[in-house]
């Protein structure tokens, strides 16, 4: 009977794994949220929100109520049947996330009996009505009632790899109180069971006696008593009382496991063993049997006797604007949602050193030492626009035809004319042809650090138009001056652009008849001049210089 009890607990306990691993948590709750923080820790809270204080302050959690049913047994002197019923109530409540109190409130009832019989009993004053050297078979009948208060402890929910858990391995142990109420079935009505008990002994025992024939025993005495209980059990001299039944200490210990249903409900399978300071739970002081075997009677103590509840239990939790219980949240949750996508903790301004200050930050800059001023493409190595070798910032000659090239140190090429040219070149040096003959171009002035055209200058600007369609011969340089820092560089360039792309756009001069030239020297960093370019060679675009610079304008 006992086997097949323990045998469906076992499986119960696989089942309710098997759901509580589909078992939905919910989620941690918001340390930001003032609300379910008690008002003794909101100074706490408050510091922390300011980031003065790095720990959230501890939360209000909810109360657990549980109810546990299930098998209780008594390990004494005398055999215990089988497992009787037992029954708890408790109140829980977390202290932090390893440790809570439980106050626990139970009840349990058991039987016992000896399969062996017993001729030194006559020191329990149950079995007065009994004749010395009679075989008696000790048995009884107890009720017992404690209160206790435990300490748990629980570590399962505290993850470094997992937010949350389905389930709970928990200890405790405490102590308290407990009375309890023994009887003994010595009495047939009223006539000891001297007969039934000799009948018993003389049918099984004797010198073919088999510790096979136990049941056979146990049924046999169960049919000859009546099960009345009817007589006090042996208690000890002095011992205190409470409502009139013998009271005693106790210590418990145990272990469990629980699953968590959702955020209000979990079931849990525990084992808790209870020491109570008697020897008397089951009647009987001493273990004293007749060992038909070898004809010895034997006396021995087993000091304290103790009684064992193993049992399922349905927890509720319960408490409003509160977080669920502690042992059930992940005291490193708020730690590592914190560290990967941070809402609360104070982050520096990223520093990117940038030691050339050429716009492009050192981790990225693959020319790290590049003078100032120096015009540098994304990943900060120098410009060479027209790729003959030689930076920029040193090129005097900025685009050098490819059969020009290659060029001296400064840049600048050596272009020998082409055979079928000697002729044409001759007469020119003879003053054959002639220059081109548009005469003079106005310049256009801006204001200081500005690279939008005045009306002033746009009616210059169309005045200029005018001579330049009618001599469609004739190249024409448009020359921004100044270069000493990267800014002025810039400028001089948007300011070239701003004429050329007005003589294209608005009067409809091809592209390919302007020079373009900026940052030169010897002239007006607010000017641009129009001059004559018959003859001149160079770019009719040319990339912006410094193009991050000229978001601010």
């Amino acid at each position: 009977m006992a086997s097949k009890k323990y045998v469906s607990i076992l499986s119960l306990t696989f089942l309710l794994a098997s759901a509580a691993s589909q078992a939905q948590l919910g989620g941690t709750y918001d340390v930001q949220d003032s609300s379910v923080i008690p008002s003794k820790r909101l100074p706490q809270h408050t510091e922390f929100m300011a980031n003065n204080y790095p720990y959230p302050a501890k939360p209000r959690n909810q109360w657990e109520l549980g109810l546990q049913v299930g098998a209780f047994g008594i390990s004494g002197d005398v055999r215990n049947r089988f497992p009787g019923i037992g029954a708890a109530i408790h109140a829980r409540k977390a202290l932090g996330y390893v440790f809570s109190l439980r106050a626990q409130a139970g009840f349990g009832t058991t039987k016992g009996l000896n399969f062996q019989p017993s001729q030194n009993f006559t020191k329990n004053p149950a079995w007065s009505a009994y004749a010395p050297g009679s075989h008696v078979f000790y048995n009884y009948k107890t009720n017992v009632y404690d209160l206790s208060l435990q300490g748990v402890v629980t570590l399962t929910n505290i993850r470094f790899h997992k937010a949350k858990s389905s389930f709970n391995v928990y200890a405790f142990g405490g102590l308290g109180g407990m009375i309890y109420d023994t009887k003994i079935d010595a009495l047939n009505g009223s006539t000891p069971y001297t007969a039934e008990f000799d009948d018993v002994y003389n049918q099984f025992l004797g010198n073919q006696f088999s510790y096979k024939d136990r049941k056979d025993i146990k049924k046999a005495l169960k049919d000859k008593l009546d099960g009345s209980y009817e007589t006090e059990g042996q208690r000890d001299p002095g011992q205190p009382t409470l409502f009139k039944k013998p009271f005693r200490v106790i210590f418990n210990v145990g272990a469990g496991v629980q699953f968590k249903l959702n955020k209000k409900f979990s079931l849990a399978i525990e084992d808790k063993l209870t020491i109570p300071k008697t020897d008397l739970l089951d009647g009987q002081q001493f273990q004293e049997n007749d060992n038909s075997i070898t004809g010895a009677a034997t006396a021995q103590s087993r000091d304290y006797d103790t009684y064992n509840f193993l049992s399922l239990g349905i927890n509720m939790a319960i408490g409003n604007k509160s977080v669920e219980p502690l042992w059930w949240l992940n005291p490193l949750d708020y730690a590592y949602n914190e560290v990967n996508k941070p809402r609360h903790m104070k982050l520096p301004k990223p520093v990117l050193d940038d030691a050339d200050g050429d716009g492009i930050t050192d981790q990225f800059d693959q020319e790290p030492n590049t003078p100032a001023g120096a015009p540098v493409d994304s990943h900060g190595v120098s410009r060479d626009t027209d790729g003959d070798g030689v930076p920029d910032y040193k090129d005097k000659e900025l685009v050098t035809p490819t059969q020009c090239q290659p060029v001296d140190a400064d840049g600048v090429g050596k272009c020998p004319p082409p055979a079928c040219c000697d002729s044409l070149m001759k007469i020119i040096e003879e003053g054959g042809l002639h220059k081109c003959k548009i005469g003079n171009l106005p310049s256009v002035t801006f204001k200081a650090k500005s690279i939008t055209l005045s009306n002033d200058a746009k009616a210059l600007l169309a005045s200029a138009a005018s001579q330049i369609k009618n001599n469609p011969d004739c190249k024409i340089a448009v020359v921004g001056y100044c270069s000493s820092s990267k800014s002025e560089q810039q400028l001089s360039w948007d300011r070239v652009n701003a004429v050329i792309s007005y003589l294209v756009d608005k009067e409809g001069i091809s592209q390919d008849r302007f020079i373009f030239k900026y940052g030169e020297a010897g002239g007006d960093c607010n000017t641009v001049d129009l001059q004559d370019g018959t003859g001149q060679e160079g770019p009719t675009t040319v990339p912006a210089p410094h193009p991050n610079l000229r978001r601010g304008r």
